[in-house]
């Protein structure tokens, strides 16, 4: 089964920074968006961030001016710059993506963040 491969993830101080990154097989084409998911134990799986491939971007209001999502020069690429990370930011982080005109799906394997001090 086709995976988005991410990045390891981190341990950082609150107030710094990471910035995982994901890549998406070339064998994927057209891919229509991506996105940053977390989920902490219990809770619910959260939409943090999303691109479209035409740049427009989505922020949940948690990482509002904190988090930045960019692609990579292949658009088969996807970062999330997090800054000022706190310690609620901490949890496992999923990176997504739909492509093609049946508007398949694919997720990352997930890299855990971890905010403390």
């Amino acid at each position: 089964q086709v995976q988005l491969v991410e990045s390891v993830g981190g341990l950082v101080q609150p107030r710094g920074s990471l910035r995982p990154s994901c890549a998406a097989p070339t064998s994927i084409f057209s891919i229509n968006f991506m996105c940053w998911y977390r989920q902490a134990p219990g809770k619910e799986r959260e939409l943090v961030a999303r691109i479209t491939s035409g740049g427009s971007t989505y922020y949940a209001d948690s990482v509002k001016g904190r988090f930045t999502i960019s692609r990579g020069n292949t658009k088969n690429t996807l970062h999330l710059q997090m800054d000022s990370l706190k310690p609620e930011d901490t949890t496992v982080y999923y990176c997504y993506a739909v492509a093609g005109t049946t508007s398949r799906t694919y997720w990352g394997q997930g890299t855990q963040v971890t905010v403390s001090s």
